[in-house]
């Protein structure tokens, strides 16, 4: 059965354009290896917690990714350095908001630094007290199975105990960019 092919819309480089070359065993140049992990697309996702206190923490994610089926597993991760890292670590649990097309703004919003993320925002409380956003695509309501510390980030594992899905178009993030999908022809 042939499936839907689907591509992101993305400047492709001209034949006489030469590859950057990285060298990653020495001290390498920050800014050129993120540009160079830049031009892998992801979806856009909001990751949503309640801390014990009650406090609701927030952060936009491309770091998002499946896991496992059986037992259903999710990872995303966060800079060690992250302000609301340490509400996300008391917590125990976490939900993932995977973002439409049209949530750019949103994701902005998640992404800046901001005393109360949840003041003008429209959730539902979900498993555990954990903010769903409303309108997304996907929401992976998780209990925190393991946190790996990896350089100058932290993996969080997460162990899927509810999930929801909807039709719709994602968010796409590369190159320092929005996007959205775009169907190649047949």
């Amino acid at each position: 059965m042939r499936g839907n092919r689907t591509a992101v819309s993305l400047r492709v480089a001209r034949e006489s354009e030469e590859p950057t070359i990285i060298d990653c065993a020495a001290a390498p140049d920050a800014l050129a290896l993120r540009r160079a992990l830049g031009r892998f697309a992801t979806g856009v996702t909001v990751v949503t917690t309640r801390t014990p206190d009650g406090k609701l923490e927030g952060m936009t994610a491309n770091s998002f990714s499946a896991v496992s089926l059986d037992p259903p597993l999710v990872l995303w991760n966060a800079r060690r350095q992250a302000p609301s890292l340490p509400g996300f670590l008391a917590a125990g649990c976490f939900a993932v908001n995977v973002l439409h097309a049209g949530q750019a703004a949103l994701s902005r919003h998640f992404a800046t630094p901001l005393a109360d993320k949840f003041a003008a925002i429209a959730w539902e409380p979900g498993l555990h007290g954990c903010p769903l956003l409303p309108e997304t695509l996907a929401r992976f309501e998780c209990a925190t199975a393991e946190v790996v510390e990896a350089g100058d980030h932290v993996i969080m594992l997460g162990r899927i105990a509810r999930a929801t899905q909807r039709e719709g178009e994602p968010l796409l993030f590369a190159g320092g960019r929005y996007g959205t999908v775009t169907a190649l022809p047949a």
